[in-house]
């Protein structure tokens, strides 16, 4: 690889959220641009309907995550939220060059997959999966041979999930092993402004996800 190849790769600027209790892991593709971002945060584009959408599904209200005098959203409510929730958050990508300056998935080539099976170790309560976009299907299609669900649909897989970092006696005793997870990968509609549904019936989506999750 050359040095200017390797100077385009642009590395993921967020770290996992994954609350102990999770039981829904959210995979999105990649963060859009930092010029993009009013919030540092996932979903950060203000045009980004996600948490609208969260706003309708929790609160009855699509402005409630919405700060609007400042232009962005309110982050401290939202993580809030999610950990009360349980509802875990990343991308399926760790690194990633783009074709052009653009947030959109089919301009990305993904240089460094996440490790999902590593993310799914921290939140043993977590056995669904939910994707909005092809760019994030293609990694669970790829590496697990996950077919792409109908739109509000899901799928089940099962995969084997690493143990988390035990003591040195524990290794001694051999008693570290992997353990195989049954999971159900979702699909719910994009929540870019691009992608052509009102926001009440994205959020009609998520919120029967929630119901079949019980999250909510």
């Amino acid at each position: 690889m050359s040095d200017s190849q390797t100077n385009n790769i642009e590395r993921h600027p967020l770290r996992p959220f994954l609350p102990p209790n999770a039981r829904l892991l959210m995979l999105g593709s990649f963060p859009p641009p930092r010029k993009r971002w009013c919030m540092d945060f996932f979903y950060p584009n203000r045009t980004n309907m996600m948490w609208e959408i969260f706003g309708e599904v929790f609160f009855g209200d699509s402005r409630r995550l919405v700060d609007a005098t400042n232009k962005t959203f309110r982050q401290a409510d939202i993580e809030a939220l999610l950990r009360e929730r349980g509802i875990a958050i990343y991308d399926t990508a760790t690194a990633v060059r783009r074709l052009s300056g653009n947030a959109s998935d089919k301009d990305l080539q993904i240089v460094e997959k996440t490790d999902i099976p590593q993310l799914l170790s921290q939140i043993p309560l977590c056995h669904d999966l939910v994707c909005t976009g092809q760019k994030s299907f293609s990694v669970l299609t790829e590496d697990y041979g996950v077919p792409v669900p109908a739109m509000g649909a899901s799928n089940e897989f099962s995969i084997p999930i690493p143990p988390l970092s035990m003591g040195g006696a524990q290794r001694a005793e051999g008693s570290i092993k992997s353990s195989t997870r049954t999971l159900r990968l979702w699909r719910m509609p994009s929540s870019s402004r691009a992608f052509p549904m009102k926001l009440e019936e994205k959020a009609s989506y998520y919120r029967r996800l929630m119901q079949a999750v019980g999250i909510i």
